[in-house]
């Protein structure tokens, strides 16, 4: 009976197994020999990590950082430090996500609810992402300004 109940919520639920990979074409993963030295395996990771890294240093960041220090000095370190924190614990849950369930973050939302909150949080996952973008034009539109004089019109 249990087992019933077990597998009955394995295919209702989004413990089911899905046909789709996510990016079929760089889910991999990578290949560490067993009995690697700490600096091949920190290398290893180094890479990737570094990669993602970058999108915490942009324009955008740069000209809000160097704006909000200007404005209000170092009360704001409090709010960067808490952000960063909240930043670390998604991102490690997600990546916990991903290693039990075998999918992604999109992909365990889609299997949790329905077709129609699906489409909803995809609009609301494009306004945040144009968003972010949005500062990101603005922040290299101010970067081109402050070193080269250019419109701020011009540099967007």
């Amino acid at each position: 009976m249990k087992g019933q109940v077990e597998q009955a919520r394995r295919d209702t639920g989004w413990l089911r197994s899905s046909s789709s990979v996510s990016l079929e074409e760089v889910n991999n993963s990578i290949k560490i020999p067993d009995k690697a030295r700490f600096l091949r395996k920190f290398f290893a990771f180094a890479g990737p990590g570094s990669l993602v890294a970058v999108g915490y240093v942009d324009p955008g960041n740069w000209a809000t950082s160097i704006a909000g220090g200007a404005r209000f000095g170092y009360t704001l370190l409090s709010v960067i430090l808490i952000s960063n924190l909240i930043a670390m614990l998604l991102q490690s849950l997600a990546a916990k996500l991903g290693v039990v369930t075998g999918r992604d973050l999109a992909q365990a939302t889609r299997d949790a609810v329905g077709k129609k909150t699906s489409f909803i949080l995809w609009i609301l996952s494009e306004v945040a992402i144009i968003a972010c973008d949005l500062a990101e034009v603005i922040g290299s539109a101010i970067a081109l300004n402050l070193l080269f004089g250019i419109p701020l019109l011009l540099g967007i």
